[in-house]
């Protein structure tokens, strides 16, 4: 019997083993009733049938062999993805989702086997079935990722949420004991209150942005008419008393006048100059120019030091990633390595884009801003 008919004719038999197998992957499976042990199984089974009786020409057969099979983006959820989705929320790993799949190839061809199914019409069978299987492996684990992926970044997003009233909290105590001023030894240990909790403010914004882009909500702006150069000014102020005696220099050059939201600009530039400032020459000013064009605003930050490795230039604005040396550094404690992916997100949410080049001479991250509306995208403030 071709292995298309003897699917659908031994389908419960297969459930049935199917269903004993996923008992046993605990502690996920624990309590589930043996529908839900099932789940989508049947409606995968037979899918595969149909896959196995549909024409394949040796073209299809290659590209399928090579994962190449397209499938339209307007099509149905497969039975294999709702599978994995389910998996995910009953709390299923990936290695038990995968399991899932080793024991029902396993279980069919050992039965096709048993009944005599390889005879010489059937090996061809075995090659297709196989293909089947791991086009469904494929789309479930797919599906699983995206949705462990969705449940973490949901879970980033409402901790650092919940967890900034009770910051906040710290920091108007730690201010209040600061303007007490009773006692030194008081006062000193507000002030080491309120920079750590700036730190862990910074920490939380960037686990918030973060989780919003990853959840394709991208970075909130309110643009507004400001002058650029202002606020560049307003932040290395602020960003030359947090650092001491590191200097960083400031030119300004033509019309900076745009409509873009003021705060962003200002964390934008916090986090480019703040990663100047930790990989750059303790000795050498980090250089900011911002430069009024007539269509758009530059900014570009300059540091002297080593340079960046071009294996790492190339993802320096990827997420979670620092850069070399980084570990061992004594400043690296309070960075996830979102700084440069949270800048390069603010660039875009405002139409505009950040670039970095590097080599002995400078590392330089530059920032281009349209100065018009018509491509920054305007979101509602956050409500708290």
């Amino acid at each position: 019997m071709r292995l298309s008919l003897f699917i659908p004719a031994n389908i419960e038999a297969i459930l049935a083993e199917w269903e004993s197998f996923a008992a046993t992957l605990l502690p996920a499976a624990q309590g589930l009733s043996p529908l839900e042990l099932r789940d989508h199984a049947q409606q995968i089974l037979e899918a595969i049938a149909r896959d196995l009786s549909a024409p394949q020409g040796k073209q299809a057969q290659v590209d399928k062999s090579r994962g190449l099979t397209h499938v339209s983006d307007q099509a149905p959820e497969t039975a294999a993805q709702t599978h994995a989705v389910l998996r995910a929320r009953h709390g299923f790993d990936i290695n038990q989702l995968c399991a899932e799949y080793r024991a029902l190839r396993a279980v069919v061809l050992r039965l096709w086997l048993d009944e005599g199914g390889a005879e010489p019409p059937g090996l061809d069978d075995i090659v297709r079935f196989n293909e089947a299987i791991d086009q469904a492996l494929t789309e479930s684990v797919s599906f699983f990722s995206s949705q462990a992926d969705r449940s973490r970044n949901l879970l980033l997003g409402m901790l650092g949420h919940d967890m900034r009233s009770p910051l906040q909290t710290i920091q108007m105590t730690a201010h209040h004991l600061a303007k007490l001023d009773d006692d030194p030894q008081v006062s000193a240990a507000a002030t080491r209150l309120i920079r750590s909790g700036a730190r862990m403010q910074g920490l939380l914004d960037d686990v918030l942005d973060f989780s919003r882009t990853k959840l394709g909500l991208g970075i909130r702006v309110a643009p507004a008419p400001v002058d650029v150069a202002v606020l560049v000014a307003d932040e290395l102020e602020q960003l030359r008393v947090a650092h001491g005696t590191q200097r960083v220099e400031l030119d300004v050059t033509g019309d900076t006048a745009a409509l873009c939201d003021g705060r962003r600009i200002q964390q934008m530039l916090g986090n480019l100059v703040g990663n100047a400032i930790k990989y750059g020459e303790p000795a050498e000013a980090v250089q900011v120019t911002v430069t009024g064009g007539d269509r758009e605003i530059s900014i570009a930050v300059r540091n002297r030091g080593p340079a960046i490795p071009p294996s790492f230039l190339c993802r320096v604005f990827e997420p979670l990633e620092r850069g070399p040396g980084a570990e061992t550094r004594p400043d690296s404690e309070g960075s996830l390595g979102l700084g440069l992916y949270i800048a390069r997100e603010i660039a875009h949410a405002h139409g505009g884009e950040v670039v970095a080049s590097s080599d002995e001479s400078a590392t330089v991250f530059t920032v281009r801003l349209p100065r018009g509306a018509t491509d920054v995208c305007e979101d509602p403030p956050h409500q708290h």
